[in-house]
């Protein structure tokens, strides 16, 4: 990977303000295309990314940016944007399916996204907005192929936990058909939340395009 982040150098203050970014950038995202698809550690802990997704219901902030979709890919959407001038693209998708154990618990929307930010040499980072609070130091859980993938949660977002893995998860899911989030809210609802990766690579290839 290009990157590595230990969590002591990014501060909570700054990881609220980029949970809020991202929600700006998902209302905007959805809000402005109608019959969109798709709009969603120990060893090395990372910052909420700067362009994402997150529950509908969040207000746009007045000053976000206004994401431009750079082509609609299956059930994955690529955008792009320029929060204070430095320029972000990100692959986007909801869930296929979610269910909740006990069922039918009240929840805000899901989101998977995949960002690249060049100014920060962060290429495919993978984050998911789960749509409720984790308990602090609770992690979540990602499964392709055979594989399981430890997640980092903070308030409602989740990163790979071990920065080493994540290339390896980007190229499962180029690979595969779908995957599986698992995680438990803060009151002790279990989430289940399977992904469709159909259009995945195609979107990737379109934001490594733009965000070289």
């Amino acid at each position: 990977m290009l990157y590595r982040y230990s969590l002591n150098r990014h501060s909570l203050n700054r990881h609220s303000l980029t949970v809020a970014f991202a929600a700006a950038i998902a209302t905007a995202c959805f809000g402005s295309i109608a019959n969109a698809q798709a709009p969603a550690a120990p060893a090395a802990k990372k910052p909420a990314p700067t362009a994402a997704a997150a529950p509908a219901t969040a207000p746009a902030a007045p000053t976000a940016p206004q994401p431009t979709l750079l082509g609609q890919f299956g059930d994955w959407g690529a955008y792009t944007a320029s929060p204070g001038g430095k320029k972000v693209c990100f692959a986007l998708a909801k869930p296929s399916s979610s269910k909740t154990t006990p069922p039918n618990r009240p929840r805000d929307a899901a989101y998977m996204f995949i960002s690249s930010r060049p100014s920060e040499k962060v290429r495919d980072e993978v984050s998911i907005i789960f749509g409720y609070g984790f308990k602090p130091n609770a992690d979540a859980n990602v499964e392709i192929a055979g594989a399981n993938y430890a997640m980092y949660t903070q308030s409602d977002g989740a990163w790979v936990k071990n920065a080493a893995e994540e290339t390896r998860l980007v190229d499962a899911m180029r690979k595969s058909g779908d995957l599986t989030v698992k995680g438990t809210s803060a009151k002790g609802t279990a989430s289940v939340d399977v992904y469709s990766l159909r259009g995945l690579p195609e979107a990737l290839n379109r934001v490594g395009a733009e965000c070289k």
